[in-house]
């Protein structure tokens, strides 16, 4: 019995389920019927708006032409009207001189004929019979202002409803995000000259991919873009990532969106810091030659890139690298630190700031071959700045154990910029852009980014498009020599 009752409950929730499913399926039903039926007397109205239109237009071209055709049969009636008005009257004078000449001919005074006879011939000189012109001054034809419309009626015959427009097609290659500025490109999968704007809808987000269906944000709009490109300026980059969308409109209707697109807007943040403990016990940290202290990383990730790229970001393939949390090889007494992923080719940019209790750091590149006890700038496989503030202040170039002293004040933060393949390793003031110090060189090897450090420890910003102004510069930059020339040499 108790069984049977429980088999039976199940039965009844089951049941119950269905029929909610089946009456939430109904309320969509009819919330589409009515969206189809409102939907529809919409676009009759907009239907009939537009033949009336249509109409109107006909309208006014019809009273228009009827109005010509009216005008130029007052104006050829009045040419003709007049010209018969000046026939019937030089008719009228001709018969009057005719009768008058015929009753001349009856005078027998040889005097009165002679005088009748100059008055004739004085007569038929001025007469206006004799001047004047017997061709009409206007045709009867009004063929001009015939009119063929058959081209317009197979004109009206092809209307039809507009097509809906085609997603766009969002091309990464053409995209950039730099400068706190974010291009997207985008193109028609096939021509549409019907098409008369564009609306883009982005959002930020902390998730890589597709866009969520419920993000924690709403997608804010940009309407009205008559080009196939559209520039985002003065953004804050305080997400990772950034969903794009673009749909394609007509004067009629917007299509479907675009396939989404994930861009990386933010730049992973990183430290390299100085243990005062030695490190004891944890794997990680690395022996320094001072107060027996080490080197460690914190909150570093090995890069793989995640969304959307934008192959015009100048880094080549990987964001500048991280920094090795780990290397077997530096348990000796050393500080430096590795980067963990080689830069083979490309440009490549990041930003080292040290914080407020650092006494003594350097910030470069290095062959991954540097050795175990070496230090950054002391030999001739390593390029690095120095900046040293502890008992006085320095700032120098460092290369194969020589030194470029720097007469430019330290700045806050530390652009690094590296062109692989153009051979050329330069320092910038992070903010301002003004360039500090470029090495000159052929690398025959990879490099990864250097870093030592005596107390306190450096904030690290990778995943960073190499600024505008720092590309300008180093077009300027590359045929200068100067200062740059004593450090710099051909490395194996």
């Amino acid at each position: 019995m108790d069984s049977q009752k429980e088999a039976l409950q199940r039965i009844i929730s089951t049941l119950a389920n269905k029929n909610d499913e089946i009456q939430n399926f109904i309320d969509t039903l009819n919330h589409t019927l009515k969206g189809v039926q409102e939907n529809s007397s919409n676009i009759l109205s907009e239907l009939d708006e537009e033949f009336d239109s249509l109409y109107s237009i006909l309208d006014d071209v019809k009273e228009s032409m009827i109005s010509t055709i009216k005008q130029e049969q007052v104006r050829k009636s009045q040419e003709l009207q007049s010209q018969l008005s000046q026939c019937n009257n030089a008719l009228e004078n001709s018969e009057e001189l005719l009768e008058f000449a015929t009753r001349s001919l009856d005078i027998k005074e040889p005097e009165e004929f002679s005088k009748a006879a100059r008055q004739i011939k004085d007569r038929v000189t001025m007469a206006s019979a004799f001047r004047l012109s017997l061709k009409p001054k206007v045709s009867d034809n009004m063929t001009h202002l015939m009119v063929d419309f058959s081209q317009e009626r197979q004109m009206l015959q092809t209307l039809k409803f507009l097509p809906v427009p085609k997603a766009p097609e969002i091309d990464p290659v053409e995209c950039l995000v730099a400068d706190n500025s974010v291009t997207v490109a985008w193109r028609m999968p096939e021509e549409d000259n019907k098409i008369d704007h564009f609306i883009m809808e982005y959002r930020k987000t902390n998730f890589d991919g597709l866009p969520r269906v419920k993000d924690e944000r709403c997608w804010e709009v940009i309407d009205n873009i008559k080009g196939t490109e559209y520039t985002l300026s003065g953004l804050k980059f305080d997400s990772k990532y950034m969903n794009f969308r673009v749909r394609a409109c007509n004067k009629a209707v917007a299509g479907d969106y675009s396939d989404p697109v994930t861009l990386e807007t933010r730049v992973e943040d990183s430290c390299v810091e100085w243990d005062p403990t030695g490190g004891k016990g944890q794997e990680s940290k690395i022996k320094g030659k001072e107060n027996k202290g080490s080197v460690h990383v914190t909150s570093l990730k090995k890069h793989t890139r995640s969304g959307t790229p934008s192959p015009k970001r100048t880094s080549v393939g990987s964001r500048p690298p991280a920094v090795r949390g780990s290397r077997d090889r530096f348990t000796g007494e050393s500080y430096t630190v590795l980067g963990d992923t080689a830069i083979e080719n490309g440009q490549h940019y990041w930003e080292v700031k040290a914080q407020k209790d650092c006494k003594s750091y350097s910030v470069g590149v290095a062959y991954k071959t540097l050795g175990k006890f070496d230090q950054l700038g002391k030999t001739n496989t390593s390029w690095c700045v120095h900046v040293n503030s502890w008992l006085q202040n320095t700032f120098a170039a460092k290369h194969n154990n020589k030194v470029k002293a720097l007469d430019v004040p330290v700045p806050e933060k530390i652009g690094v910029f590296c062109d692989f393949d153009g051979g050329q390793l330069s320092f910038y003031d992070a903010h301002s852009k003004q360039l500090l110090y470029s090495f000159k060189t052929k690398f025959t090897q990879p490099v990864v980014p250097g870093f030592m450090v005596w107390c306190g420890g450096l904030s690290l910003s990778t995943g960073m498009q190499v600024p505008s102004a720092v590309r300008t510069l180093q077009k300027s930059e590359n045929g200068m020599t100067g200062s740059t020339s004593s450090l710099n040499n051909v490395t194996q």
